[in-house]
């Protein structure tokens, strides 16, 4: 069952807009790139970049993007089930559980991501690159990366009791 992205309504948030320019005889051409991520909170986190002449074309583009790359991820009670590392280039996020009431201690772009991923609890910390791509990547891979008590307990031929 692959998650439908116009089923549900999703929020959007842009990280970074970055204004790239080229040079040319006449002068500079600028154009915009727009990181932007999407998630329903409730388990589904997408991200995108779009790029183009005008701000709201490239975040538009980037929401497009992100609508198809959307990841599930398993929250457990408003956290992570267990502790990950999350790595893309040189950004490294570590991710842990967080007790009920804890809230979202991540900065920046991690924060974000975190929170419309449905992630309620949570202490990250962001080491090496503070590229805001980089660090979106790194926490999506990172979230990519979690498994579920179901699936272990299928992975292992177990029941869901016996790793408890």
């Amino acid at each position: 069952m692959a998650f439908d992205p116009n089923s549900v309504e999703l929020k959007e948030k842009v990280i970074h807009i970055g204004r790239v320019s080229k040079t040319v005889k006449g002068g500079r051409n600028f154009r915009f790139a727009a990181l932007v991520v999407v998630g329903d909170e409730n388990g589904h986190v997408g991200k995108g970049i779009g790029k183009a002449a005008e701000v709201p074309d490239a975040i538009r583009k980037g929401i497009e993007e992100a609508k198809k790359n959307i990841i599930e991820v398993p929250v457990l009670n408003g956290t992570i089930p267990h502790e990950t590392l999350g790595e893309f280039s040189a950004a490294k996020i570590v991710m842990k559980p967080a007790a009920d009431g804890t809230g979202v201690i991540a900065g920046g772009p991690v924060r974000d991501v975190c929170v419309l991923a449905g992630i309620t609890d949570i202490r990250t910390k962001s080491i090496g690159s503070n590229n805001p791509n980089n660090m979106v990547n790194a926490t999506m891979e990172g979230l990519k990366s979690l498994k579920s008590i179901e699936e272990v307990a299928r992975l292992r031929g177990k029941s869901v009791e016996e790793i408890r």
